[in-house]
């Protein structure tokens, strides 16, 4: 991936009615949505498997320099809770690998409960490493993973701690782990998954993005804040500050 790339985009592409008249026309949503934000984040692949052959439909359905990331089953971050997925990670990317050259990031979200142990997450980043050698980011919700030892060991495997809003902890007011990607979740505050950020809030963080992009750094922002279609109003303001700073 090119150094310094920016993607910006929503967790789903689904078009509220209030913002569709601000998307290209398209067969689909996905089309639509692609028209005018570069990425997207799949979140349904967190609940069920889809069809190798449905990555590929996607993929084939969106310009070339468009990305996709695409969220890890629960069976395996929840359920298994990271120990003996090598045959659940295979599964996985037989099926999302319909991507192709579009996969352009895993997300890799740790249940609430699950706490940093070094050997057990050493183990599951060499297996997922085994599998898929591009960008992908780490978003833990317990504090044991906010130390310099986990910090040190997602950088080891080429890992990005998400930099996610609200912050959990004062550790994660900075994104983590491998330096040469930032992902940022916004999920919504002060009402999670609801609120809508504000225009000045959008404009600080487009100069967050401005300055990693200008220190080579791959810049991934997908807001999470869905429930009530502010994701969409959202990336579309972000997007068009961050054109305007661009030279």
């Amino acid at each position: 991936m090119t150094p310094g790339a920016c993607f910006v985009g929503c967790a789903g592409w689904s078009l509220a009615g209030d913002v569709q008249t601000q998307f290209g026309e398209g067969a689909s949503h996905l089309q639509r949505y692609a028209s005018r934000l570069n990425a997207v984040e799949i979140n349904s692949s967190f609940y069920r498997p889809h069809r190798r052959a449905t990555y590929e439909r996607w993929a084939a359905s969106v310009p070339r320099d468009f990305r996709f990331c695409v969220k890890l089953p629960k069976a395996i971050t929840h359920e298994r809770r990271l120990a003996a997925c090598d045959g659940l990670l295979q599964d996985f990317f037989g099926q999302a690998g319909g991507l192709g050259e579009k996969l352009g990031c895993l997300l890799v979200q740790m249940p609430p409960s699950l706490a940093f142990e070094a050997t057990a997450a050493d183990a599951f980043f060499r297996s997922l490493r085994k599998v898929h050698a591009g960008h992908a980011a780490v978003e833990p919700r317990h504090h044991s993973w906010f130390g310099a030892e986990a910090g040190a060991l997602l950088g080891a495997h080429g890992l990005a701690r998400v930099l996610a809003d609200p912050v959990l902890f004062d550790e994660g007011r900075q994104p983590g782990g491998w330096d040469q990607l930032v992902y940022v979740r916004p999920h919504g505050s002060p009402r999670m998954y609801y609120s809508a950020y504000a225009p000045e809030l959008l404009e600080r963080l487009a100069l967050r993005i401005a300055m990693a992009q200008a220190e080579g750094r791959a810049v991934w922002c997908m807001f999470d804040n869905t429930a009530s279609g502010a994701a969409t109003h959202n990336a579309l303001a972000l997007s068009a500050t961050l054109a305007q700073d661009t030279p």
